[in-house]
């Protein structure tokens, strides 16, 4: 279980109290649950939270409050995180390759029996080090990219439909269990991608002749930012749902997915400050090196909003600005990162909004700035109850 955090009412209050000139996460633990517990009603089987999505303890916490006991784990740290923090919770290997070492004492002391495989060497080197008993093989194949998926990760993982036919027959004929598993990419926008990547599923399933155990849908449940607005989450799960009656699997098999970014985004914001203006450049002290990595990868925008200690109120006018980051690297920049009021000033703050998916799991150091300072608050999202495309908006601390 995570510190305590210190608590505000609302991001003003962090404002006035902290006066930051250092970024701050400002987790909503509420949210974050609200989130598990919509996904657990919703979804037609186990939820299992991507931990790479945001490993932080608050986050963690929160959803383990919400409901969630099952974790997608990518690596021998996050397992070890998981099965040494909370008692009832269970964690499953899903990285399609792994190292020796990290399969040994995954099977041996934490006691993992799910392992993702994607190539029959990695099939081999798990039974290897496990010995096979009472080991599930989950086969992960790939599936045809999706129109409107933001990050398509089958170019480096994934088994063709033969091959993963193959893997389902080499892992019964090796006496262990078999599941298949797949992942349509994240920030995926169109719920019809899980009922394609389900006949692919079908077609693998027959060709091997092997009932699988488990069939996981994987992640790429997606958020809402400021320029993408996608279907309500319940099209997912109708999605799903209608893909898994026409494989007809049978009532024994165990249906999984792995959210990451749908459960947290909307749960942390981050707060930053304008050091600098120049022109319609905002330089802040947090960028691509450190929560906002995303953003250079993609064409995400997330909502924000200006937060304004003291002077005359913000202009009603809005325009795009530029994002330079703290670091002394000119590639630390994201052109149109934010829509603020036109006479944003150096000492004014901003709230970016839906930043609790890959922001602080992939900062690094780099410059010496990193963001470490977390803090709980309990008004809304800067998102929540906007119709249409999130507009911006200004906060008077």
């Amino acid at each position: 279980m995570s510190k305590a955090a210190k608590v505000f009412p609302d991001v003003a209050s962090v404002v006035r109290d902290l006066r930051p000139s250092y970024p701050v996460y400002c987790v909503r633990p509420d949210v974050i649950t609200r989130n598990a517990k919509r996904f657990i009603t919703g979804f037609p089987g186990d939820v299992l939270y991507a931990v790479k999505c945001n490993p932080h303890p608050m986050v963690l916490d929160a959803l383990y409050a919400g409901g969630i006991r099952h974790f997608d784990t990518a690596s021998l740290a996050e397992i070890a995180q998981i099965c040494e923090s909370y008692e009832e919770a269970h964690a499953y290997f899903m990285h399609p390759v792994k190292t020796r070492a990290a399969i040994e004492m995954a099977y041996k002391v934490y006691n993992i029996r799910y392992y993702v495989v994607d190539h029959e060497a990695e099939l081999q080197k798990v039974l290897e080090e496990t010995g096979g008993d009472d080991v599930v093989i989950m086969v992960r194949i790939t599936t045809p990219k999706a129109e409107g998926t933001l990050f398509h990760l089958a170019g480096k993982f994934g088994a063709e439909v033969q091959q993963g036919a193959d893997l389902m027959k080499k892992a019964k004929a090796l006496g262990m269990e078999a599941g298949i598993a797949f992942h349509v990419g994240s920030q995926c926008m169109d719920p019809k991608a899980y009922t394609m990547a389900l006949e692919t599923v079908g077609k693998v399933i027959e060709l091997s002749g092997v009932a699988p155990v488990c069939v996981d849908v994987g992640g790429g449940f997606p958020a809402r930012y400021a320029n993408m607005e996608p279907p309500p989450i319940h099209k997912y799960f109708d999605a799903i749902r209608e893909g898994l009656k026409k494989i007809a699997l049978p009532p024994t098999v165990d249906v999984w997915c792995e959210p990451g970014r749908a459960l947290v985004a909307t749960g942390v914001s981050l707060l930053v400050q304008v050091q600098l203006r120049k022109d319609e450049r905002l330089y802040i002290n947090d960028g691509i090196y450190g929560s906002l990595n995303e953003l250079t990868s993609s064409e995400m925008r997330p909502p924000c909003r200006l937060v304004r200690l003291e002077g005359p109120s913000a202009s009603n006018e809005f325009q795009s600005y530029a994002m330079m980051g703290p670091t002394c690297d000119s590639v630390d920049v994201v052109e149109g990162a934010f829509t603020l009021p036109i006479d944003v000033e150096e000492g004014d703050w901003i709230e970016i909004d839906q930043l609790g998916a890959y922001s602080n799991a992939m900062a690094s150091r780099f410059n010496g700035f990193y963001p470490e300072t977390f803090v709980t608050v309990h008004d809304s999202p800067v998102a929540e109850g906007l119709k249409g495309p999130c507009a911006p908006s200004v906060v008077a601390a």
